[in-house]
């Protein structure tokens, strides 16, 4: 079993940063895949971001890409994402996941591949 616990959602204007982190209750090891997903009201939950935690390959959306960077700190057992330049539409509850395989890229980006789910954390991009 591995809880995720995630923080450092907020309110932002828009253009502004936040970093998101997610602490993980058990050492993440070679099989390890880990993602940020995102769910605003009314949508499915999309794929944000992810993250092989031993090759530290790592895919983005491309709403996301160049904005967004996923991290690691493999000592800590803490994920991160530092968002830049938010924008309006990137308000949402934004969900940390893991699972214990090394997951290729076809199945990285979809929800059902993950088993593990942190309890989200608010973001909302507002002036």
């Amino acid at each position: 079993q591995v809880q995720l616990v995630e923080s450092g959602g907020g309110l932002v204007q828009p253009g502004g940063s936040l970093r998101l982190s997610c602490a993980a209750s058990k050492r993440s090891d070679s099989r390890f895949t880990m993602g940020w997903f995102r769910q605003a009201p009314g949508k499915e939950r999309e794929f944000v971001a992810g993250i092989k935690w031993s090759a530290g390959m790592t895919y983005y959306a491309d709403s996301v890409k160049g904005r967004f960077t996923i991290s690691k700190d493999n000592a800590k057992n803490t994920l991160y994402m530092q968002m830049n330049n938010l924008k309006p539409e990137d308000t949402a509850v934004y969900y940390c996941a893991a699972v214990q395989l090394n997951l290729i890229s076809g199945v990285l980006r979809s929800p059902r591949s993950y088993e593990y789910w942190g309890q989200g954390t608010q973001v909302t991009v507002s002036s």
